[in-house]
Parts: C-alpha cells; structure tokens; sequence
C-alpha cells in the first residue's frame, strides 16, 4: 500500500462495487480498496485492460478481484452485473459510481442522439447502478455510496456542454439520494476532481501546456494524480467519514 494512503480497517472484507474500475482514476481506486483487504468487483467495458488489473490485483489479495463486463447505458445489463457482483461478493456495502466519458464536444455539432447518449453515460446509469444497490446494501444494513463528478461544471468551460450539465446534475442526485436513504443508514456523497493527469487525457485531450496552465491556477504546484483522488474516496466509503453525507469534496489542488 502507498505510504501516503491511511489504513481504515472496517473496509476489510466489505463488498465494494467501483464502476469504470478498469484503467484511469477507476483503476487507482481498484487497487486501494484491494489494499484496504476488501472483497472488490468493478463493473467496466474495458475487457483487456480490466481483465489484466483484476488478474494482477488478485495474485496480491486475499479476496479475487472480480471484473463484469456490461454497458451502464443499458439498465437490464447494469442491473444483472450488479446483482451478479454482490452474490459474488456476498455483500455490497460500497458503491463508487466512478464511470463516466468526459469526450469535447461543440455546441453547434451537438446533435439530439449524442446529448442522449452522453447523458446515459455520465448521469443516467449512475441512478440506476445506485438502484440496483439499494436492495444488497439495505440486506447489508447500509452503505455507502461515493458518486464521482467534476469541477468542469463550475469553470464555465465551454467545450464540453453535456458532460458538464451531468456532472452538475450528479451532484443534485447525490443530494437527493442522501435525503432519501440517510434514514436506512446509507450515506451518499460526492467527489469533484480537478483536472487528474492520466494517459488517456494526456493522449487524448491535455498538452504539457494544458497542463502547466492548470498548475499555475491551482495552490498546489503540482500535477493531480489518480492516487491524490483515491484517498478521499476511502475516507467518504469508510467509517471515518460515518457522520457525513450529502456532501461534496472538491480534490483540485486549490483551483476553487
């Protein structure tokens, strides 16, 4: 376990569900629960990369790492591979609905199926991951439920009009759900990274100028890496955040 990365002993042997847990911040995420001795499943449509870091994370565990292939888009699939996971488990008392498709689009480039489909990636599947949690959770006698967003929504950033409408739309969902289950002792709070610098935003979206203009806007004078968002996310699934739900923590370095 990283050094850096402190130790909650009621996560071991907890049944933790993290989807999108293949490769990125999921991955980083993956492998601290795994360290924390839980029994964890990911949920991804990543099929080498989450094949790969479940065989991996396995050889080092006490408990398997199980990976489920499924299409969040799609509620039956999200459903079955989420009742799958818990019977694999025996248990599920942490969901980390960490999915999401944070892909550039332009206003005037937008069509009706696109907006649709990026909704159903990034906002819609995570109500309905939750749902099919509650019945395991509540068998579990509560939870915890840690919903990933972004600080995108709150940077007037213009280039990605969808995702960020859903990142904000994640948080009222967290709060909502927060209000609705806290009487069955589950907690539900929210995650809002910074700009995290993995290969596939740097492949794809962030130059090492992106990157250092993003640095110079933050307190801390450093790159975010996927370990920096995967603390937090233990604290809020694990006992030591006990009183606290309905929240949301923003990990950006000092932008905001």
């Amino acid at each position: 376990m990283t050094e850096s990365i402190v130790r909650h002993p009621d996560l071991a042997g907890r049944g933790v569900l993290i989807t999108g847990g293949g490769s990125g911040i999921g991955a980083a995420l993956t492998e601290v629960f795994v360290d924390q001795g839980a029994r964890v499943a990911i949920i991804d449509i990543a099929d080498d990369e989450s094949r790969a870091l479940a065989s991996r994370l396995s050889a080092r565990s006490q408990h398997p790492v199980t990976y489920f292939k499924a299409d969040l888009r799609k509620v039956e699939e999200t459903r079955a591979a989420v009742d799958e996971a818990a019977r694999t488990m025996g248990s599920l008392s942490v969901l980390v609905n960490n999915a999401g498709w944070d892909d550039r689009h332009d206003i005037d480039r937008v069509t009706e199926e696109y907006w649709d489909n990026n909704q159903a990636i990034n906002l819609k599947q995570m109500f309905f991951t939750a749902q099919a949690a509650l019945p395991h959770m509540r068998a579990a006698g509560g939870g915890a439920i840690v919903n990933f967003s972004s600080i995108s929504y709150l940077l007037n950033m213009g280039e990605m009009p969808s995702y960020t409408t859903a990142k904000a739309g994640i948080v009222g969902l967290t709060k909502s759900l927060a209000g609705r289950l806290g009487p069955e002792n589950i907690r539900v709070n929210a995650i809002l990274p910074g700009m995290v610098v993995t290969e596939r935003q740097k492949r794809l979206w962030h130059s090492e100028e992106d990157i250092a203009a993003m640095i110079a806007r933050q307190c801390l004078k450093r790159s975010l890496l996927p370990q920096d968002i995967a603390a937090p996310c233990l604290f809020l699934a694990s006992n030591a955040s006990a009183a606290i739900t309905a929240q949301t923590l923003v990990v950006d370095g000092g932008v905001l």
